[in-house]
């Protein structure tokens, strides 16, 4: 299966990316070892609250025992996450025997968070102070920056003059640009005009949680860049999930890196800056409340909008333009209604997303039907989405064998051995030279009969200069 580029990366996967001292550092912050607690599997979870008052190394065999035999590889996946997470330490005695250990710095400020509770470095400002919208406000003007944000990706059209924006959200390589200096995503333009990067498709087709995770791991990624610790960043984007919904919290008990953090955060929706006539604060909204929880958790995603029948065709429930231009992607719209979008699936319009988003090339490489399927399945309207399956089982059969069309035969540049020479012993020449290429992962196809091989064309210097020591 091809391997696409772009991995919607949440909380948990961006903190165990971190180096071992970063990792230290942020569990001095009792928030972020409750915030890693919410964010693990759910066996991963029941592991840390049973060790948490454990101050010995346990066994694997005994960890082992605390699960049904059908359970070892959902065990062996809680493990390894613990251990990238650096919430356990594994040591090996001299019988080979492995144990595991919790982090002291993670378990006691952990057990401080549990009993005691915190304190967040900030109390919100009294009610009758500010001006304050509603939670039905606010979640509207979040989920409308967020689309400000995405809509110009979803319809990636250029003005006439054939320009773009320099202050762009997306780079050459289609990776996000920070801080948010416009909210303009940038695509590959070629020659006869604009063409959305295959970054830029996976990422429309992400979920909101999803999309929102890769830019803030990116944005966390180029910290250094700035001249900010992650870490730092870090520490406040996780503060900011145990904040409440619509409360108002004063913008100067931030520190300077803060105050500018707050700034990008607001253009995507997080947070809502208000100015008064003293003093300015910020309300965090549901997008920034809900950082530090898992994607694998559904509950937090909102609610879907797509029906897909078994006859192809799609039905929308919703009234923003974003969500008409991501189904123009890879779908036939047929009508839209003020509520309703009316479209179908078929083949030409599947390949018309090739033909507009990425090319040829690159969908050999680029698993692309996998998005779209993922993309109908995640955004189910709640009338099918309890239903098994939430997409027909004949419409994604369909999209999967409409994909195989076009990636049939994958074209690589390769070299071809034979006429090996008689003076020595050809057939062992011939094995070796085999062996040799298929050690690097170079070896495409053999004949031992004809003593013909095929390498790929990045080893042919390697190869040539072994064949000439062999003679």
């Amino acid at each position: 299966m091809p391997q696409v580029r772009i991995i919607a990366k949440n909380f948990i996967d961006m903190v165990a990316s971190l180096p071992a001292v970063k990792l230290d550092m942020l569990y001095a912050n009792p928030f972020i070892c409750e915030a890693i607690l919410r964010s693990l599997p759910p066996l991963a979870k029941k592991y840390v609250l049973q060790m948490l008052y454990i101050d010995a190394p346990v066994p694997a065999k005994s960890m082992e025992e605390w699960v049904l035999p059908d359970g070892l590889s959902k065990h062996r996946v809680a493990i390894d996450r613990l251990i990238q997470l650096r919430v356990l330490t594994e040591t090996v005695d001299r019988k080979k025997e492995t144990s595991y250990e919790m982090n002291q710095k993670f378990q006691l400020n952990l057990q401080k968070q549990l009993i005691y509770g915190g304190v967040l470095p900030r109390e919100s400002m009294p009610s009758n102070s500010v001006m304050l919208p509603s939670l039905e406000e606010l979640e509207m003007y979040a989920l409308e920056q967020w689309e400000v944000c995405t809509f110009p990706a979803a319809s990636y059209q250029l003005q006439p003059s054939g320009k773009v924006n320099k202050l762009q959200f997306f780079n050459d390589e289609g990776f996000p640009t920070w801080p948010l200096e416009s909210k303009v995503f940038h695509f590959i333009i070629e020659k006869e005009g604009s063409r959305l990067t295959e970054y830029g498709f996976q990422f429309l087709l992400m979920d909101t949680n999803a999309q929102l995770w890769y830019i803030v791991r990116e944005y966390i990624a180029n910290a250094e860049e700035r001249g900010v610790d992650p870490a730092s960043i870090i520490s406040f984007l996780l503060e900011l999930s145990f904040h409440e919904i619509g409360q108002a919290y004063n913008l100067n008990t931030l520190n300077e890196v803060q105050q500018s953090t707050i700034k990008d955060l607001a253009d995507l929706g997080l947070v809502k800056l208000q100015q008064g006539r003293k003093e300015s604060w910020f309300l965090p909204t549901k997008l920034a409340t809900t950082l530090s929880v898992c994607l694998s958790d559904t509950s937090t995603r909102r609610q879907g909008y797509v029906v897909v029948e078994t006859n192809f065709r799609l039905y929308a429930y919703t009234t923003s333009k974003l969500h008409c231009e991501i189904m123009r992607l890879f779908a036939r719209v047929e009508y839209q209604l003020p509520n309703l979008i009316v479209g179908a699936i078929n083949k030409e319009s599947l390949y018309n997303a090739f033909e507009n988003g990425i090319t040829a090339d690159q969908a050999r490489f680029f698993f692309f039907f996998f998005f779209i399927i993922l993309f109908l399945q995640q955004n189910a309207h709640p009338r099918v989405a309890e239903k098994t399956p939430t997409v027909p089982e004949n419409v994604t059969d369909q999209i999967r064998l409409w994909e195989s069309d076009l990636n049939r035969i994958e074209m690589s540049p390769a070299q071809l051995y034979d006429e090996f020479p008689s003076k020595v012993n050809s057939k062992d020449l011939f094995e070796a030279a085999c062996d040799y290429a298929r050690e690097y992962g170079a070896l495409l196809w053999e004949d031992s009969k004809k003593m013909q091989l095929v390498v790929k064309s990045e080893l042919h210097n390697e190869m040539r200069e072994y064949l000439r020591r062999q003679k």
